[in-house]
């Protein structure tokens, strides 16, 4: 078949990126390797930035993020027991972060490709790209036991930092940075009202601690553990009772336990590729980056890079102008590494390394002092966290 855009992956970026060419009348295919309930079922981040919000709107794709998401002024650190509240809104002077489940953002553009009549290929298998050094690159996969070939002229390659994007870009040209983080976080879904009406940050000697959630019913809360660490040595009780004394203080009591609905360990690394274009291949959303979770920028950086593309690719086909594609991994990256050194630095500020010296705790613990005191070091955090302005 022929189209105009052949997307591989059909996560956020991807169901995103093709809602939104849809309604600029750009002809577009998304090929999944997993099947919708999957999909669909895969738990992930929440906590979405003013420009993504708007992005999803764009996309004609909010009304229940509009009905149900959780916009947020601001978040809490609970330093030692102690917490302390970081206003969003009134430093950055109004802007705010919305907390709305990545899966259901998910579910959400799905039903506007089944209400568009243009459903995803899932379950595609053995996707793999060809001649994408020339202006009619082709995407084959296996579907039902039989080949197909889809010729196009642009492949967005959304498909995940395991997918066959970037493994599509020569070694040569591709370089990678990373650093993997010496924890993780072992998190928890319950049925139990969040302990406060804003995400708190803890960080305490026994290791960080993340009080989320989904909803003003569901929690989503996570430990920082070893990432080897074995789930049948964490049964629900032992999670509740250390999120108890990582949170510590007056609202310790306020924390209300029950049965997990779902666990998981997540590893912590920060990961760069670039650059993000290679002949008519364009990579977006994890298949070119990775941040820890801890600054909430994943989702949103994948929608940022989704924002790029959809303009340079509108640009390319209302108007012929190849200048925006031909810089879109230059201006990506720019926001990416700042993404990358705010996450960095979150992460450093609230964990605990296993081989700090006495010196590097007492660094961090100057930092964290700081940051409390200081309207300008708070305010720093906060414009990063609400997402850094498009240049």
């Amino acid at each position: 078949m022929r189209t105009q855009v052949a997307i591989i992956g059909a996560g956020p970026s991807g169901l995103l990126l093709s809602r939104l060419l849809h309604l600029s009348d750009i002809d577009a295919i998304v090929l999944e390797r997993r099947d919708r309930a999957y999909v669909e079922g895969r738990i992930r981040a929440g906590v979405l930035e003013q420009g993504t919000v708007d992005l999803i709107h764009q996309a004609q794709a909010g009304a229940n993020m509009d009905r149900n998401g959780l916009v947020h002024d601001g978040i809490e650190l609970s330093v030692d027991g102690t917490r302390h509240r970081i206003d969003l809104r009134e430093l950055t002077g109004g802007s705010t972060v919305m907390v709305y489940g990545q899966t259901e953002i998910t579910k959400d553009l799905n039903r506007t490709h089944d209400e568009m009549g243009r459903g995803v290929v899932f379950d595609a298998l053995d996707v793999s790209l060809h001649d994408i050094e020339t202006d009619t690159p082709r995407v084959r996969y296996h579907k039902d036991g039989q080949q197909h070939e889809v010729v196009c002229d642009f492949i967005a390659g959304c498909d995940g930092f395991h997918g066959v994007c970037r493994k599509s870009i020569p070694d040569p040209i591709l370089k990678t940075y990373e650093k993997v983080y010496p924890f993780a976080w072992l998190g928890i879904l319950a049925n139990t009202p969040p302990v406060s009406d804003e995400i708190v940050y803890a960080r305490h000697d026994r290791g960080f601690a993340l009080f989320s959630m989904r909803s003003k019913t569901v929690s989503r809360l996570y430990i920082q553990c070893r990432p080897d660490e074995d789930l049948e040595e964490w049964p629900d009780d032992r999670i509740w009772e250390e999120l108890q004394i990582r949170l510590g203080g007056d609202c310790t009591n306020r924390l209300e336990t029950g049965p997990s609905l779902e666990k998981s360990v997540t590893p912590m690394r920060s990961f760069v590729a670039e650059p993000m274009r290679h002949g008519r291949l364009f990579l977006a959303g994890d298949a070119a980056h990775i941040v820890p979770p801890t600054g909430a920028k994943g989702l949103n950086l994948a929608a940022a890079d989704v924002r790029v593309l959809y303009d340079a690719l509108t640009a390319f086909y209302r108007s012929a102008d190849s200048g925006p594609l031909d810089r879109y991994s230059q201006s990506c990256l720019k926001r990416i590494w700042k993404a990358q050194r705010f996450s960095w630095w979150m992460t450093s500020l609230l964990h605990n390394f296993p081989d700090a010296s006495a010196f590097d705790l007492n660094i961090q613990r100057a930092e964290l002092d700081y940051l409390i005191g200081s309207r300008a070091a708070k305010t720093t955090l906060a414009e990063n966290y609400v997402g850094l302005p498009f240049e």
